[in-house]
């Protein structure tokens, strides 16, 4: 789908079709208005009327704007695709009333996405949309700011579905390397890539013993984004990637086994993230950090009841191989606190706890840490982003829990209550003492990833996480 602006200078576009959003019929045509009046079409349940031969989609439409005309225009897309227009036409100015750029941009892009790659038959619909801003009473340099980036963003939520949809097979600790070399010199950042014998001289033992039975090697990928003019503060962000999660010894279930690709959905987030920052020209240093592992079984493969050392020296008993995000994340935090100073905010991001969809369902990200002011600026990334975001609070008496009687702490209690917070709380244990009120634990195990449409997001994965942490870095400007 390729979308443009049609500007005050530039001819008349001959669409298709053009969606005009109506809350009632006093704006529409008389012609048209007596067909959709015979119909009763503003008091119906009916959302769309596609009148050919004034070839304009009519959509009911209550609300012009936020996520409920996202959701709306996404569904519209979808409709559209099964006739197979070449051009669309949308005004940005509908009833009087001037839309979000932004609003229109994501409802159509992030709705009109299809994962084909492993489809024979492909369906292969070609259309130009055209946003109309002639109407607009905005400049047009903001106009065309607000489109540039609005694409931009989108354009690495897409990405990050493409890369989450790949299957394990496909898509590896190396292959994940590959992607990051290539962000790297696409947008002019720093990427290392260390491989297992830089953990094993560095005493990352909880994430070299997740990977150890997978025939790929784990990789620890750190890419690095400084702006053009002096840094404005200093983001860390940490993402689980797990390209493939069997549980390990402690194995899933085949029906909890199938999706596991999208246990990468932390690590890919923060490659969408870091994707977008240069061409955003966001005027903070941020630096992306990804434990890309394969946790799979063997004769190699690491044991419950075994204790492992973290690097910051906690010994960890490994009561459930199945918990093995926190012990990759443990190392990665680690890693970036002591190779990183002067940190302004640091979270990690992952698809960590199932008990975090039981908790808050399928369309919340789990927000967790010890900063209620930090917790607030988050909160309000997710009213303006659209990712819904939603508080599990810590407590005393909950802390004590992860204590092991032969290690430090234990990788999982074995019991289901709490256990996104007790995840949280074992993370919060490789956080040093000056970064407590810096950090945020961001569990998307649920909106990651959909087992059935939802919203603007198709069957699979959604790209949760690229738009929130992106709000979040834009906010700390204003």
């Amino acid at each position: 789908m390729n979308i443009k602006l049609i500007k005050q200078n530039e001819k008349k576009i001959e669409e298709d079709i053009e969606i005009v959003l109506i809350k009632n019929l006093k704006k529409v045509d008389k012609k048209d208005k007596e067909v959709l009046k015979s119909i009763d079409f503003t008091k119906t349940s009916k959302k769309t009327f596609l009148l050919l031969a004034s070839k304009k989609l009519y959509v009911h439409c209550r609300i012009f704007k936020g996520e409920e005309l996202k959701v709306l225009l996404s569904n519209i897309i979808r409709e559209l695709k099964q006739y197979k227009f070449k051009s669309i036409k949308i005004a940005l100015v509908q009833e009087n009333k001037e839309l979000s750029i932004k609003d229109i941009c994501e409802g159509l892009i992030l709705g009109s996405y299809v994962y084909e790659r492993y489809k024979t038959k492909k369906t292969n619909v070609k259309c130009n949309i055209f946003i109309d801003i002639k109407a607009s009473k905005k400049e047009l340099k903001r106009l065309e700011l607000e489109f540039k980036n609005t694409r931009i963003i989108t354009s690495s939520v897409n990405m990050v579905r493409d890369i989450v949809n790949t299957t394990a097979e496909d898509y590896t600790p190396e292959t994940m390397s590959e992607d990051a070399r290539k962000i790297a010199k696409e947008n002019d950042l720093t990427c290392k890539i260390y491989g297992e014998d830089y953990l094993q001289e560095n005493n990352m033992h909880t994430m070299l013993a997740v990977g150890r039975a997978s025939r790929h090697e784990s990789k620890l990928i750190h890419l690095h984004y400084k702006p053009k003019s002096k840094a404005l503060g200093k983001v860390i962000l940490v993402g689980k990637g797990l390209t493939y999660d069997s549980g390990g010894l402690s194995l899933k279930p085949t029906s909890g086994m199938i999706n596991m690709k999208l246990d990468k959905g932390g690590g890919s987030a923060v490659l969408g993230v870091m994707n977008s920052l240069r061409e955003l020209n966001y005027p903070y240093e941020v630096h992306g950090i990804i434990g890309a592992v394969e946790n799979m079984i063997g004769g190699d493969a690491f044991k419950p009841g075994d204790v492992l050392y973290a690097k910051n020296k906690v010994s960890i008993e490994v009561r459930n191989t199945d918990a093995e995000g926190r012990l990759v994340l443990a190392d990665c935090l680690c890693y970036a606190q002591d190779e990183i100073k002067d940190i302004d905010y640091i979270f990690d991001v992952a698809t960590l706890t199932g008990a975090c969809i039981t908790a808050l369902g399928t369309y919340s990200t789990g927000i967790m840490g010890h900063s209620d002011k930090l917790k607030n600026k988050m909160r309000k990334a997710s009213f303006n982003s659209g990712e819904l975001v939603a508080e599990l609070p810590f407590n005393s008496y909950l802390k004590p829990i992860i204590n092991s009687k032969i290690a430090d702490i234990s990788n999982s209690t074995g019991s289901a209550g709490g256990a996104s917070i007790l995840a949280a709380l074992f993370l919060d244990r490789f956080i040093k003492e000056e970064n407590k009120n810096k950090w945020l634990h961001l569990d998307i195990a649920g909106p990651s990833y959909a087992e059935s449409p939802w919203g603007y997001n198709s069957y699979g994965a959604t790209g949760a996480g690229v738009r929130l942490i992106l709000e979040f870095i834009n906010n700390l400007k204003k």
